[in-house]
């Protein structure tokens, strides 16, 4: 996948548009923004709320674009849900990376309904590794 800006997408590239969304800006090593749209599979209740974990996803997966490493994880978060997320809503998750340290990223991201109301908001921290975290070290 190649952003606007040209870079190509090195993470994550397997990853579900349906549940983790699609790229739609991609500066590599600096910011991301991605989007998702809230289908029914999401819903926890027959009201159309759908699950915080989407939300999360969403935002997790713009941090790990916006480090745009192979080898990036999640390392942890400090988060906050400010707004339910219902079936329907179309989410943009904006991810920019505020802080490096050697191997570790700090990325704030916030997350945005259709009608461009706050819904989530936090620091995630991302730890870019030597090699994939399911390869087994010599």
């Amino acid at each position: 996948m190649t952003s606007p800006e040209g870079d190509n997408q090195k993470t994550h590239l397997s990853a579900s548009v349906e549940f983790v969304g699609k790229v739609e800006r991609m500066e590599s090593g600096k910011n991301s923004r991605v989007s998702l749209t809230v289908n029914p599979k999401m819903a926890v209740d027959e009201k159309g709320l759908a699950h915080g974990g989407f939300a999360f996803g969403l935002a997790d997966y713009a941090a790990m674009v916006a480090v745009n490493d192979p080898y990036v994880v999640l390392l942890s978060s400090q988060v906050r849900f400010l707004k339910p997320v219902i079936v329907g809503e179309r989410l943009v998750a904006q991810a920019e990376i505020t802080e490096t340290d050697g191997k570790k990223r700090k990325v704030w991201c916030e997350v945005f309904n259709q009608e461009r109301q706050k819904v989530f908001e936090g620091e995630l921290l991302c730890l870019v590794l030597t090699q994939h975290i399911l390869d087994k070290k010599n």
